[in-house]
């Protein structure tokens, strides 16, 4: 929180307060580094009431060797918020008003409730220059395929967010029916459209159950900064969605059914057809195309990388870049499905199980560590399937080494059980791929070496072992594992 002044003439401004408080935020990307802001746009959104002011600016921190953008909701009330102490930014002084105090806007219910009308298209955006001034660069996009005005009734953060702030809606709709919802507040702002907000509004508008309902989202325009100075850019501020509550991820459920050793097929062939069942429908809404040899080979590229990257990390794998060559050669001479887009970061984490509906998919955006632009192109459908193969070896892989407990046979099982769904409502196989599967697995395995490296190293033992797996029959050596202690 920053420092309170007493002197008028030492208070600090909006930009100093921003600049003071978001470097201890959960979604500031650069940990441990003082911010450096400067103030590119803002906008306001309108308190009926007249007692709470509500101002979003987008700010470039450039504290780094690149500038990164973010949005930063504030809110400014006469009095404290007593359910917001842990939300302060700051206070200031206005030449008018007095003592404000300053919050972090998402914890506050008013600016919850107006960015819902924003969003459902009631109330517009207003400028934070013109007094009763409509800001036209920020719109609020109702979904298509939304019928139900709803109002909110109380509003809370859901705590644990990392890159993104998201606020749980309690709202009632026209009938008095309760509605729950759910606002993602995009925090760090790239150039062009987000692809959660995109897949999830063509799968709802297309009839599918297999994603939460979408209300609608925010757009924007703001002055990017850019090697050549500040360019305009537009992009998605924000996203409302359902929200399902009283549900477990897929991740609790499978972690649940291993421990207990209860048989996981029929669930796993479900959420096969699940997964089938959303490509098929991003398809056929959104379009494929032939994936070129070009192409092909640059995501071969960005594999190799990835080898790399990981033999940096744990320098015992490189006993294993002979193997990880064999590995992507076939998979360069094999044929490869057309391009389309995909969820792009598929685990059991971004899947829930709900009783009426069963698995509902979430989280369309991509991998976290690809720029946006990368995220919202065209890919492998194999990428998704392999990535949910990962996932249920990382379920035995946690028993193994916390309960000390093998799940070998219970996470082959899941895992076939879970392609032979995919392959029933797909009506392909993806073992007929082999060589292109076993790529993608490999590449999320190297993947996961390197994030574990960084972050966990205790765990470094689950991609490791599936490293060995996955390059086992490609070594030179024959069919043994690699050389070197890889954990």
């Amino acid at each position: 929180m920053a420092e309170i002044h007493t002197d008028a003439t030492l208070t600090p401004t909006k930009r100093e307060l921003v600049e003071e408080w978001m470097g201890a935020q959960r979604w500031y990307a650069a940990k441990g580094r003082r911010p450096r802001v400067r103030r590119l746009a803002s906008w306001r959104l309108d308190d009926p009431a007249g007692e709470v002011g509500i101002e979003t600016m987008i700010v470039a921190d450039e504290s780094g060797d690149e500038p990164v953008v973010y949005q930063v909701p504030l809110t400014y009330r006469g009095e404290p918020l007593a359910s917001a102490d842990h939300a302060l930014v700051g206070t200031t002084e206005h030449s008018v008003l007095g003592r404000r105090w300053v919050y972090d806007a998402p914890h506050d219910p008013v600016y919850a409730t107006q960015l819902l009308e924003l969003v459902q298209g009631r109330v517009p955006a207003a400028s934070s220059s013109e007094s009763d001034a409509v800001d036209e660069s920020v719109t609020g996009v109702p979904q298509a395929s939304w019928s139900r005005a709803v109002r909110v009734r109380s509003a809370r953060v859901l705590a644990g967010e990392q890159s993104n702030t998201s606020v749980i809606l309690d709202t009632d709709d026209e009938s008095g029916h309760h509605v729950p919802l759910i606002v993602k507040v995009f925090r760090m702002l790239s150039p062009g459209e987000n692809p959660d907000v995109v897949l999830q509004g063509a799968l709802v508008d297309a009839g599918s159950r297999r994603v939460p309902a979408v209300v609608g989202a925010v757009t924007g325009r703001w002055p990017h900064p850019g090697p050549e100075g500040d360019r305009p850019a537009s992009g998605h501020l924000a996203f409302v969605q359902e929200f399902l509550p009283g549900v477990e991820d897929a991740w609790r459920v499978a972690l649940r059914a291993a421990e207990d050793g209860t048989d996981f097929t029929g669930p796993s062939r479900e959420l096969g057809v699940a997964t089938a069942e959303v490509h098929r429908t991003l398809a056929g809404v959104l379009g494929t195309e032939p994936t070129s040899p070009a192409q092909v080979e640059g995501i071969l590229a960005s594999m190799r990388s990835r080898f790399d990257a990981a033999v940096a990390a744990v320098p015992a794998l490189e006993s294993t870049r002979g193997a990880v060559a064999s590995v992507l050669d076939a998979a360069a001479a094999a044929p490869w499905p057309d391009l389309q887009r995909i969820h792009g970061d598929y685990h059991l984490g971004q899947v829930l199980r709900s009783p009426e509906r069963g698995w509902v998919l979430l989280d369309f955006e991509g991998e976290p560590l690809r720029p946006l632009a990368e995220r919202s192109l065209p890919d492998q459908w194999v990428r998704d399937v392999a990535g949910m193969l990962r996932s249920f070896d990382y379920v035995g892989g946690t028993l193994e080494r916390v309960v000390g407990q093998s799940a070998r046979d219970w996470v082959l099982a899941a895992q076939q059980s879970f392609l032979d769904g995919y392959a029933a409502e797909a009506g392909e196989d993806p073992r007929d791929r082999a060589a292109v599967l076993a790529a993608f697995e490999l590449d999320k395995a190297l993947y996961e070496v390197v994030y574990e490296a960084r972050n966990r190293p205790d765990w470094l033992g689950v991609p490791l072992d599936a490293v060995t797996r996955l390059t086992a029959r490609f070594s030179p050596a024959g069919p043994s594992a690699p050389e070197g202690d890889l954990s």
